[in-house]
């Protein structure tokens, strides 16, 4: 059996229930694809500059911020994007791939988190009108998109820990390319996206993880890992 290895791009923190379910899920998604999963916890400050990410084959961008190194998350959600390695993020990890994709890509340098710079002129990442910590809601997902592909149907209902989601002002210019919102709540804001010409690239503000407390395998982590074995190891 083929062992990939995940870098979990976070500062770890045992009383997370996000970071309990990890490696629960990440082993659930192995044994369905049939391959050994072995995950890695990358602190966030020494990722700057790091050389070993080509270690991984796939790398998450996990909950619980602030990142105790924005600069760090960064580099390693770009270093993922450019190198076309599969990529997942849930809750902070979406927040913070759509802020490295407005950087990078956009070129707004300026690309802020309200929970990290609330003064920021260009809040990308915003505070949610209404938090979502501990409850779930219906969500619908893009035709055609990989989430529809993981969970085989377009309506899932999915849970929440966060409160800051993609700021709307920005929603429109920020998918005028190549990346894509593959998920809305039914007030139609986003809560996935997904980057066209990549072999996985895919961030949630939901956190499916969880799905793994109770056993269940989370389809799209599934997926992930699918992507992951698909490349050569």
């Amino acid at each position: 059996m083929s062992t990939v290895h995940i870098g979990l791009i976070g500062d770890y923190h045992a009383d997370v229930i996000a970071h309990q379910a990890i490696p629960k899920a990440l082993a659930l998604a192995g044994a369905a694809v049939g391959v050994h999963v072995e995950p890695q916890w990358l602190a966030t400050e020494s990722l700057p500059g790091h050389k070993h990410l080509a270690e991984y084959h796939g790398l998450w961008a996990v909950p619980a911020t602030p990142y105790r190194s924005m600069d760090g998350a960064l580099f390693a959600i770009r270093y993922a994007r450019e190198k076309q390695v599969p990529f997942f993020g849930s809750c902070g990890g979406f927040q913070h791939a759509l802020i490295e994709y407005a950087r990078s890509v956009l070129g707004w340098a300026d690309a802020e988190h309200a929970e990290t710079h609330p003064e920021g002129e260009r809040l990308v990442i915003s505070p949610l009108s209404c938090a979502l910590v501990e409850v779930s809601g219906a969500i619908e997902l893009a035709p055609g998109s990989r989430l529809a592909e993981a969970y085989g149907q377009l309506h899932i209902t999915e849970g929440y820990h966060c409160r800051y989601g993609l700021n709307p002002e920005f929603a429109q210019a920020l998918a005028s390319g190549p990346l894509r919102i593959t998920a809305r709540d039914d007030q139609g804001d986003a809560r996935g996206i997904e980057l066209a010409e990549h072999p996985f690239f895919v961030g949630t503000l939901f956190q499916p993880e969880r799905a793994a407390l109770q056993g269940e395998l989370p389809p799209i982590i599934r997926a992930f890992i699918e992507a992951v074995a698909e490349q050569p190891l």
